[in-house]
């Protein structure tokens, strides 16, 4: 029976039975090593061509990457990783073409956009490998703490009538006789959840943004983490977020140590609190700092570098002003809103707020935005007949995945990016 390269550890002095990808054959004089790799591991074969002529030769013209199944004894060696297999059978289940479009162990790096062209093969390499076993490490603890904490999974509608954030930054779709849009958000949809009483709703789900920007840190298609809860304000689910947050970066650093160590990433350790700092104040570290910032305008690029770049560790912005944030964002006063933002330094990691739960205060700030309130009927109807406080945010799995890895690109952490100029592979 196959196992896992991984596995071979454990049955040491025994048959095993591997089976992967054949990812470098070198010879020696009189004796031939194969690599072989799977999702767990690699490993090395050892084959002496006395005694084993035809399969020696066969082997020898096996291209890389070909996939390749081998049995033999697990033994222990002075191989980097103390054991190695010495081969006995072998079968070719799918040999690979030459040369390949992209080296999967080669030392010469190949630019982004090759590697995107070829992402199939990209994704063999085992750093590329490493990213995305962490990345599940972190949907799967945050999915566990829902679950752990009472929260209900929903799923909410990808194709929608309008606009969930009130901008034009929308994908539309023709649907049937009417046109309609990829959704951006269910931000809509959890807080109908919490008119009809789900209480503590969370999503994990892709999200569509049409917008235009060409940097390593947007893309157009990302997956999205939302989270709705009833009977809460704002101070509540940055407790939540913190919590999230750090329950992810732990779950890492207990399950993911091999692969941190492929990419030489020190295990991760939030053992502080997340400063809470107001945009008022915010605003006027910007100007001890030279920067010259009004109360009311946005934090530019230029401020959060800044500012955002000289803390390095995650706090939040609170307190935003009510005309920077979305129309279902509850007023703290006349001109603050109960809306804050996560921040790693100088990098927004997601945003959240407590929501208004009034239908008159919704509907005005609907028509203050320049909304139609007809528009969202079937949203502002779910406030007439009992809407609790509430409060929620939504986190990007990727940009997430991009802090703890302290990598540059959010392309690098996702599987098949979406962005400006493509939509393939």
């Amino acid at each position: 029976m196959r196992i896992l390269i991984g596995e071979v550890k454990d049955h040491l002095d025994a048959q095993v039975e591997i089976s992967g990808w054949a990812q470098n054959i070198r010879i020696m004089s009189s004796v031939l090593f194969i690599e072989m790799r799977d999702v767990s591991g690699t490993v090395q074969g050892v084959l002496l061509k006395k005694g084993n002529e035809d399969l020696f030769n066969e082997l020898k013209t096996i291209p890389r990457e070909t996939i390749m199944s081998i049995t033999g004894q697990a033994v222990k060696s002075q191989a980097k990783i103390g054991y190695e297999i010495q081969v006995s059978q072998l079968k070719t289940l799918n040999k690979s073409e030459t040369p390949l479009p992209l080296g999967v162990i080669d030392r010469i790096e190949s630019d982004i956009e090759t590697r995107l062209e070829n992402r199939f093969m990209d994704l063999r390499r085992p750093e590329i490998l490493s990213i995305f076993k962490i990345q599940s490490t972190i949907s799967n603890s945050i999915r566990n703490y829902f679950v752990q904490k009472g929260f209900i999974e929903i799923h909410s509608p990808k194709i929608v009538a309008a606009a969930t954030e009130g901008g034009t930054e929308l994908f539309p779709v023709k649907y049937f006789e009417r046109n309609a849009y990829l959704s951006q958000s269910p931000q809509l949809y959890k807080e109908i959840m919490m008119s009809a009483g789900f209480d503590k709703v969370f999503e994990v789900a892709p999200a569509f943004r049409a917008e235009e920007h060409n940097t390593p840190r947007h893309i157009n298609e990302f997956t999205s983490i939302d989270m709705e809860m009833s009977f809460v304000n704002d101070e509540d689910v940055m407790d939540v977020l913190e919590s999230i947050v750090k329950t992810a970066y732990q779950s890492v650093s207990e399950t993911n140590g091999k692969e941190l160590e492929i990419l030489g990433v020190n295990k991760p350790n939030l053992n502080y609190k997340f400063r809470r700092i107001t945009y008022s104040e915010y605003v006027k570290m910007a100007n001890e700092k030279g920067i010259e910032l009004k109360d009311g305008e946005d934090l530019s690029t230029p401020v959060l570098k800044t500012v955002g770049g000289a803390i390095n560790e995650f706090y939040f912005i609170t307190r935003w002003p009510r005309e920077l944030k979305p129309f279902y964002v509850q007023p703290y006063d006349e001109k603050y809103s109960r809306g804050f933002d996560l921040q790693f330094g100088e990098l927004e990691i997601t945003s959240g707020a407590q929501r208004v739960h009034s239908p008159e205060v919704l509907i005005n700030n609907l028509k203050s935005k320049g909304l139609n309130p007809d528009s969202f009927s079937f949203y502002v109807n779910a406030f007439r007949y009992g809407m609790p406080p509430h409060a929620g945010w939504a986190i990007g799995l990727e940009r997430l995945t991009m802090v703890l890895l302290n990598i540059s690109n959010i392309r690098e952490t996702t599987l098949f990016p979406r962005d400006r100029t493509r939509v393939t592979p």
